[in-house]
């Protein structure tokens, strides 16, 4: 086993104060995670209703008036996802940039992949009447995007996932070897199950408007709609109450536990099972009165979303912070080595000078 790796700091000064970078990093990394939820999620309903569509046309018009939003999804997702980049570029420039390293090739690969899964996006919405004859070329594109669109994330992750465990660098071969690491693939089912949740609950607030409360969409009633809506945000939330344990139980042991962190978590939990009970009480209820709490549900949502980022921050600055000890006075004994090797170089020449 080689010795843990400890690179030296780059001595730049920050962009901003540190609070600052914080801030811009959960937030913003808080608003890019919906979109992309929804990006997804929109994807993989987008093909479920599709193949349904094959026998019953309404479940295509469905899939059709899903797939109209995840464009606009996927716009929204990118714009926000350039602030928590950048941030965590400032905030753990040797950690994201060893993981980028280390999985070499599929990291770059993320923007031939990104771009290619957009184009198709567009390509599927936008031909979708052009496309009735070929529909099995049609569904065809819709599995593509979604592969990319699940697998796109999954290499952040890994990344992600790498930079926080310095003791794992000298075993890691690549992107498989990193995704092989703990809690890489809990986590990831943690994500796939957002995706679903968060549109469904999309689904739930395109089809309640007032406006169409008397009317059909799609060739079924507005209250089926805003049930099923409900039915794909409370399924896999439920499934998370299992799921969230695991990814609890596979987070590497810190030298610091972060109390702060699992305090959070727990908090979280509670929240996620009042909005759990909530989406379970609207699916029983009855067409004029389904709807009623989608604001509370959608609080408690955002809630959980947020107390989920702030846990996880927490833990990786729990992660990170024996190691970045280690690195601050390596970087400070390399300067104090450059100093004083400016120094001496500054003697040779007086006393070079004197000489003559």
């Amino acid at each position: 086993m080689n010795e843990l790796p400890i690179p030296r700091e780059i001595p730049l000064p920050q962009p901003a104060p540190e609070p600052v970078l914080v801030g811009v990093l959960i937030v913003f990394f808080l608003m890019h995670i919906v979109f992309v939820n929804l990006m997804v999620g929109g994807a993989l309903l987008t093909l479920w209703y599709q193949l349904r569509g094959l026998k019953e046309k309404r479940y295509d018009d469905l899939a059709y008036a899903i797939a109209s939003t995840i464009t606009v999804n996927k716009s929204i997702a990118v714009v926000l996802g350039v602030g928590p980049l950048l941030a965590i570029n400032t905030l753990y420039t040797v950690y994201f940039y060893s993981a980028n390293a280390l999985t070499g090739i599929f990291w770059i690969s993320v923007i031939p992949l990104v771009t290619l899964a957009f184009l198709l996006t567009y390509l599927h919405k936008y031909l979708w009447r052009q496309m009735e004859p070929f529909k099995e070329l049609h569904i065809g594109i819709a599995v593509v995007v979604c592969i990319l669109f699940l697998f796109i994330p999954l290499i952040f992750l890994t990344n992600i996932n790498l930079m926080l465990f310095p003791e794992h660098w000298d075993r890691v071969k690549g992107f498989f070897s990193a995704l092989a690491l703990p809690n890489v693939l809990p986590r990831y089912a943690h994500f796939i199950l957002a995706c679903p949740a968060m549109t469904g609950l999309l689904m739930v607030w395109l089809f309640r408007r007032k406006e169409r409360r008397n009317s059909t969409v799609a060739g079924f009633k507005r209250d089926d709609l805003v049930r099923m809506g409900y039915r794909w945000a409370f399924w896999p939330t439920s499934v998370q109450f299992l799921v969230g344990p695991v990814v609890l139980m596979t987070l590497p042991r810190t030298q610091e536990v972060s109390h702060a962190a699992m305090a959070v978590f727990g908090i979280a939990t509670v929240v996620a099972l009042a909005m759990a009970h909530l989406m379970f009480t609207e699916i029983r209820r009855a067409g004029e009165a389904i709807g009623r709490s989608f604001g509370a549900i959608c609080m408690m949502m955002l809630t959980v979303v947020a107390l989920m980022g702030t846990g996880r921050h927490l833990y990786r600055e729990a992660a990170v912070a024996p190691h970045r000890e280690l690195v601050r006075a390596k970087t400070e004994q390399y300067m104090q080595a450059v100093d004083e090797a400016r120094q001496q170089s500054a003697r040779d020449q007086q006393s070079g000078g004197e000489a003559k």
